[in-house]
């Protein structure tokens, strides 16, 4: 079986879609397809060209084995949805260029967001004689819609339009959680919509084969007794990060402290926010590998895991949710729906506070603060949970096992 992986995100870049493409992708090569990845020049999320590939239209490599092409995209540090545009349909053509001179495949699995690149699928389906799955990892238009990033009503139009003619087109839609897949399925009833989840690598994930050396602490000067509560991802629209630095200006435990990595849009006016209201208990700190990550989880303490209070988002299910469960982490979860259900409800995993509430948010760090003995008992459940019911080799083996029948 031959398999052609299109995606905007891939490593070496680091973010959710990217770690569950090249997770994906490894595992399905240990089981025999054949796969290909065609993908952007990396650039995310500081939206620069990494430095050994500037310049270039074109750069073919290897990842562990995995044929890698990538072709030219537009990158901007602008915000407007032109410049927007224009990075999502600059790659959409480059990649179909190139796309186009390759043979055929039996499957194309199109990652969406950006939904833009359906338009590349779709040709590349009939031009390489491939049958499409389109993995929806996020339901776009409708976020960027209900967040304001989005709000001509023509494009707008557009991107329904074409988001219904990828899931019609394609022989499988995918989706990244219950939520989404319910969302389609109840749309689309007629479409073959099947739950592809995000996971956890639990061999690289192991608490007990990674050594707690405080190096993180202490670059960050973060006493070894403190309690730290962490964030780790994209600085962007729909964390609400602001919360979390209103919230440590509420809480009175000098022990206590918060720690937002990562990069992303909203990353100069959270650090502007800082100083503003005087949050000397909150640290950012620059984003790091993927290979890094596992290390720095291992000396925080509690995972920060917050999105906007948005109908959209009880369907949503954040990744870094996996990482942090599978390295016996707690998390305080501010996503109702899916997320609070399985992993605060089932899993007893962490502790849920409503998303936007301020005074709930604070309620929960000072309720943890008094309770440190729960924090353990906690992260020992959440990994277990993980490993019973998200291990990423079963997800890529049942997802070969729904596609050979296709």
């Amino acid at each position: 079986m031959k398999l052609l992986i299109l995606s905007q995100y891939f490593p070496p870049e680091t973010g959710a879609p990217q770690n569950r493409l090249y997770e994906l992708a490894v595992r399905l090569k240990k089981l025999g397809v054949d796969v290909t990845v065609l993908t952007a020049m990396p650039n995310y999320p500081k939206m620069e060209i990494f430095e050994e590939y500037q310049g270039k239209n074109y750069h073919f490599e290897e990842i562990d084995g995995i044929p890698v092409h990538r072709t030219k995209i537009f990158v901007s540090k602008k915000k407007s949805i032109f410049h927007r545009l224009l990075n999502y349909f600059s790659f959409t053509i480059s990649s179909y260029l190139k796309g186009r001179t390759l043979d055929n495949f039996d499957f194309i699995l199109c990652n969406s967001p950006p939904l833009f690149l359906g338009y590349t699928a779709i040709a590349l389906s009939k031009k390489l004689n491939a049958k499409l799955i389109f993995n929806v990892s996020d339901l776009w238009p409708e976020s960027a819609e209900k967040l304001g990033i989005v709000t001509n009503k023509h494009l707008l139009k557009l991107a329904y339009n074409l988001e219904k003619k990828c899931y019609q087109t394609a022989c499988l839609v995918a989706g990244q959680t219950q939520g989404i897949v319910k969302d389609i399925s109840d749309r689309f009833p007629n479409k073959d919509v099947y739950w592809l989840p995000n996971g956890a690598n639990l061999t690289d994930l192991n608490p007990s084969k990674i050594k707690n050396t405080g190096a993180f602490r202490k670059k960050y000067n973060i006493a070894p007794d403190d309690l730290v509560f962490f964030y780790g991802g994209i600085l962007g629209h729909a964390q609400g990060l602001d919360l979390i630095i209103r919230a440590a200006t509420q809480t009175n435990n000098e022990r206590v402290k918060f720690v937002i990595l990562g990069d992303g849009p909203l990353s100069q006016e959270l650090k502007q926010l800082r100083v503003e209201l005087n949050a000397d208990n909150v640290v950012f700190a620059e984003p790091v590998s993927k290979q890094e990550i596992p290390a720095i989880i291992s000396e925080i303490d509690i995972s920060l895991v917050p999105l906007k209070n948005l109908p959209i988002f009880k369907g949503a299910i954040p990744s870094k949710i996996f990482e942090i469960l599978a390295m016996e982490k707690p998390i305080l979860l501010g996503v109702d729906g899916e997320a609070r259900e399985l992993f605060i409800e089932q899993a007893n995993a962490g502790w849920y506070f409503e998303p936007e509430n301020l005074s709930d948010l604070v309620n929960k760090i000072e309720f943890i603060s008094s309770n440190i003995d729960e924090i353990h008992k906690k992260g020992i459940s959440g990994r277990k949970y993980v490993a019973e019911n998200f291990d990423r080799q079963r997800i890529a083996e049942n997802f070969l096992n729904k596609i050979k029948v296709i």
